[in-house]
């Protein structure tokens, strides 16, 4: 059997050491005027006694800014005397799409989050996917991967994870969403999910927990401030901090509500190139058949809007509005309560 192609990437971080540690992952980056340059890749870690090790990416799409700045702001607040166990922060994963402010890479034009496992051999994502999966992940137990919908939807704040076979791990996730305290948790079936970064951490049978804080192509005040909490009572919840998760009301209930999106009746896609017109904001409750919004083509003289139906009754975990759509861009995504029954 070959043995397993090392990365090209650099790693600043002895993750067996204890203390405060930070510098730059360094990814090779050959270009007309730098045959020798490099990307530099922000990465902190802060580890202290014994206890369980916490990854926390943000930025894998250059245009998702809540995690990268809750991540940073943690970084820089964080004491190694405070914790037991560790933290790896990687708060701006993707330099090259946060500089650009794209959610893909600039250079190859490649979504990382459907690079995974990657490639060392690959163009700078599929290489940088190959980092993240060879090099950082073998020293993990929990991931929190921060996302928000970009420039192309407004989320409902919330957690994400998928439902997965081993019965405990699941209660293990849900748990952990929970006490992250977001409003919503969705458990889902994504369009494209095998090559995600959530796939290679489950490969691992490591606890992955997304999240969705925002959208839009903007910087949400209650995104930040709901993933800022989250991520501290994260390390609340798995003891590497001390004290209790912030995640419940006065009564005792939770913060967050658990949902689903399971089939692709939860999708609903534009059926043509035109500018959306969204009837409801995320959060709202619908129903089948009830008007979603408008598909308009003012370009054309004469053209009607065509209507768009809601495929399902539900809340709106992800709505349309950044305009202009392309025909097959999700224009809404309807999440339903969570019920343990999933097949």
């Amino acid at each position: 059997m070959a043995a397993p192609t090392l990365s090209r990437i650099g790693c600043p971080i002895d993750f067996d050491k204890n203390g405060y540690q930070a510098g730059y992952a360094r990814a090779p980056h050959s270009r007309n005027n730098a045959g020798w340059g490099v990307i530099e890749i922000p990465m902190i870690s802060i580890k202290n006694g014994t206890g369980p090790t916490v990854l926390l990416t943000g930025g894998l799409h250059g245009d998702e800014y809540e995690g990268q700045i809750a991540i940073s702001r943690l970084a820089q607040s964080l004491d190694p005397g405070e914790i037991q166990g560790q933290v790896i922060m990687m708060p701006c994963v993707n330099v090259p799409a946060a500089l650009a402010d794209k959610r893909l890479s600039p250079i190859d034009g490649l979504d990382i989050n459907r690079c995974f496992p990657g490639d060392p051999r690959g163009s700078f994502t599929p290489m940088l996917a190959h980092f993240l999966d060879s090099v950082v992940l073998p020293h993990v137990d929990i991931s929190v991967d921060m996302h928000t919908a970009g420039h192309s939807l407004d989320a409902a704040l919330s957690t994400n994870m998928h439902h997965v076979q081993d019965a405990t791990k699941l209660r293990r996730t849900m748990a952990a969403a929970e006490a992250f305290g977001a409003p919503y948790n969705v458990v889902f079936a994504g369009v494209d999910e095998g090559a995600t970064f959530t796939s290679s951490v489950e490969a691992r049978r490591l606890i992955s927990l997304g999240t969705e804080l925002g959208g839009w192509g903007r910087v949400s005040i209650d995104g930040v401030k709901v993933g800022s909490r989250g991520i501290r009572n994260i390390l609340k919840h798995f003891n590497i901090l001390e004290g209790e998760p912030i995640a419940k009301h006065e009564d005792g209930t939770p913060f967050t509500r658990h949902m689903m999106v399971r089939d692709t009746e939860a999708y609903l896609t534009a059926p043509k190139s035109g500018i959306f017109e969204p009837t409801n904001y995320h959060g709202a409750t619908v129903f089948k058949g009830q008007i979603a919004g408008y598909l308009h083509f003012p370009e054309d003289i004469g053209t009607a809007p065509t209507i768009l139906q809601y495929p399902s009754s539900g809340v709106i975990w992800m709505g349309g509005g950044p305009g202009r759509v392309t025909r097959g861009d999700p224009v809404a995504v309807l999440m339903e309560d969570y019920r343990d029954d999933w097949l």
